[in-house]
């Protein structure tokens, strides 16, 4: 087999960006090992790959509706790189990538309530991927180091673009807050309303405690450094409002429709090729 047609040979070529769309190679998954790596190496990578799959359709219900279009076309390309994550990361677990996005209940789904929330306006998509990508940075910093080579290089690949979705999210959040009373109004708003769902992202799952993972709790201190740092620079006080901190598996009652949209066309097809 050609190495042009395998997806995880890609990981390794810098000047390769095919992977975070899942396009361009013969046969996109050739090569992922798909024989189950373990059931909690499984499970693990499910987490990770939903917290992708969610936030990336969310972001892409943004598109023809940025107030520019060149944060159209950034935010289409934000939600494609984490597309490219979940892809990966959901073929994994040794199942059937398009079986996991297209064909489980909302139940079945392992991501962190943030990413599934509702849109609001421009400020609260914009203090969510703040939120979400420093996070998200944090851990796959760390887990570029992971004792599965293959997430190890998930994770390598997918610090870079991670890292220019929070620079991007740090930029408007700054923009916003020190712009206008409006803005700064509607930006206090929006932290407000996503705060509570913070604390859950650094509650570690039983899969985590695993020489693959990285324990959550250790990415806080870099979180509140990296989000005091923005928010201080942007004139807007850390909220002071108290979270709940549920477990993963724990949905609110948005992640429903969104998947009734996500899942349509595959469902309504079910034995259509991609």
């Amino acid at each position: 087999m050609n190495d042009d047609d395998n997806v995880y040979a890609a990981l390794t070529e810098d000047n390769d960006a095919r992977w975070a769309f899942g396009t361009g190679f013969s046969d996109p998954l050739a090569g992922v090992e798909m024989a189950p790596a373990g059931e909690d190496l499984a499970a693990y990578c499910l987490m990770l790959g939903d917290d992708a799959l969610i936030m990336s359709q969310r972001l892409q219900e943004w598109v023809a509706r940025a107030p520019e279009l060149e944060d159209e076309v950034a935010l289409a390309n934000i939600g494609l790189d984490l597309l490219g994550q979940a892809r990966v990361l959901l073929a994994r677990t040794g199942r059937d990538e398009d079986d996991l996005a297209y064909r489980r209940a909302a139940a079945e789904f392992r991501n962190v309530r943030l990413a599934e929330l509702p849109n609001g306006d421009f400020a609260h998509l914009v203090v969510r991927l703040l939120v979400f990508s420093t996070w998200r940075l944090a851990l796959l910093d760390r887990l570029a180091a992971s004792a599965d080579p293959t997430l190890a290089a998930i994770a390598a690949k997918g610090v870079k673009e991670v890292a220019y979705h929070r620079d991007y999210a740090a930029r408007w959040t700054v923009r916003l807050g020190d712009g206008t009373d409006e803005s700064h109004r509607r930006m206090r708003r929006a932290l407000d309303e996503l705060w509570p769902y913070v604390p859950e992202l650094f509650v570690a799952d039983p899969v985590e405690s695993e020489p693959f993972a990285v324990d959550p709790a250790s990415l806080r201190d870099e979180f509140d450094q990296v989000i005091a740092h923005v928010l201080e620079t942007a004139t807007l006080p850390i909220p002071d409002v108290a979270g709940d901190p549920a477990p993963r598996g724990t949905h609110t009652s948005a992640l429903e429709p969104l998947l009734e949209e996500m899942q349509s066309v595959a469902r309504a097809f079910p034995e259509a090729t991609w």
